[in-house]
């Protein structure tokens, strides 16, 4: 009963300043005759207080990594604030948009006002805080320093879904545009070509074989459009449940795209990054390295990484540099392994990883406008010889009954 009675929700209302003039807004409350209450202390008479309806195109929106980016910067500038904890929690949730996300925020605030500590009450929501973000806000509340720790989270995590964006910006408008190519294909193969067909089929002659193969291709497709669509969904989904259950797939995947040219080099400098921001981030935390390695080998996003970087603990609890162990597994750049030499001598071992992350980071940015640069002309040509292509199948034989007459 008693955590039901702390559970606060979004009530908007409606009411009277003190010189009779109409307002209406929003606030957080656990119940309505509290809002009214907290109404009336600011002058206000409320004439109607109702719980915020939820919208059915926000009640499913999901919870995604950029909203917990937010949430965790948005703690960390309250804390250096000095606001309290619980206070904190209540104006953070009420300023998020996503009803999910205003629900995950109480939900912690309820752990939290129940007495577990604040990374505890994170570790109960597994799929939203990973091992990594509950391990330093627990060191954070250990050590008395909670707000310079969820600083460092949040510039990690902010950093990490900007990195992410690159990654998906890179893949997104070049796949977006083959796609339309496709559907336009698709629509001029069953629509238009059949028109020119019936018009052929007057000619008498015999039509190019470009245009028969078209024709016979514009045949197939309206005759097996379903099935040829349901084919690509199946596919889809075969590849997308192929990936989630089996490891050895997911890990041939891995291996793969690295070898990709261009999107190869794009992929294997966002882990070099990944690898060197986590690292960064876990040890300025005073995380000890062997401890912190066990963070950094699930945040690369890749197998050849993970076991690169899990080789790299078992040599560095032996007594092993961690830039020699570095060096021996021949994943990492020259440039890394140097700077983490550098650190480690110097004993700013997270400020150089901090540096060489950085330094990644922005070479994946500049390679990814490069790409995009790159795709523009790619792109118009695939588009060129699509959709040209099936012109000039149609017209061919118009071109020919010309020169003959």
């Amino acid at each position: 009963m008693a955590e039901k009675a702390l559970k606060t929700s979004v009530f908007a209302w409606e009411g009277t300043d003190k010189k009779g003039a109409k307002i209406k807004g929003e606030l957080s409350g656990q119940n309505p005759a509290l809002v009214k209450a907290q109404l009336r202390k600011q002058g206000i008479n409320p004439t109607k207080v109702r719980k915020k309806s939820v919208s059915i195109f926000n009640s499913g929106k999901k919870i995604k990594p950029l909203d917990i980016a937010l949430f965790t910067r948005q703690m960390a500038t309250m804390m250096k604030a000095g606001v309290p904890l619980l206070q904190s929690f209540d104006i953070i949730g009420e300023g998020f948009e996503n009803p999910n996300m205003r629900k995950l925020v109480d939900e912690v605030k309820q752990e939290v006002a129940a007495g577990n500590s604040f990374a505890a009450s994170l570790r109960k929501k597994p799929e939203y805080f990973d091992d990594l973000y509950c391990n330093l806000v627990d060191s954070g509340e250990q050590s008395g320093a909670l707000e310079t720790l969820l600083d460092r989270v949040a510039t990690y995590k902010e950093k990490t879904e900007a990195l992410k964006a690159k990654i998906k910006k890179a893949m997104t408008y070049p796949i977006a545009v083959i796609i339309v190519a496709i559907i336009v294909s698709a629509i001029l193969l069953i629509k238009v070509v059949p028109q020119f067909q019936s018009v052929f089929e007057n000619f008498g002659a015999e039509l190019p074989a470009f245009t028969m193969m078209v024709i016979n291709l514009s045949e197939l497709l309206q005759e097996w459009w379903f099935i040829v669509l349901i084919g690509f969904f199946a596919i889809g989904f075969s590849f997308k449940e192929i990936h989630k259950r089996s490891e050895g797939f997911r890990n041939w995947i891995d291996r793969t795209v690295l070898k990709l040219p261009i999107v190869g080099d794009i992929l294997y400098k966002s882990a070099v990054a990944r690898y060197a921001r986590t690292l960064s981030t876990t040890f300025a935390a005073g995380v000890p390295l062997v401890d912190a390695l066990d963070s950094v080998s699930g945040a690369t996003g890749n197998v050849v990484f993970k076991n690169a970087v899990n080789k790299i603990k078992q040599d560095v609890s032996t007594g092993m540099q961690l830039n020699f162990s570095m060096r021996t597994t021949s994943i990492f750049p020259a440039m890394a392994v140097q700077m983490t030499a550098i650190g480690e001598e110097s004993g700013a071992l997270d400020t150089m990883l901090d540096k060489v992350a950085s330094f990644y980071e922005e070479e994946v940015d500049n390679m990814v406008d490069n790409l995009t640069s790159l795709m523009e002309p790619m792109i118009m040509a695939v588009l060129g010889v699509l959709v040209g292509g099936l012109i000039i199948a149609m017209y061919l034989p118009i071109f020919q009954l010309g020169s003959v007459v």
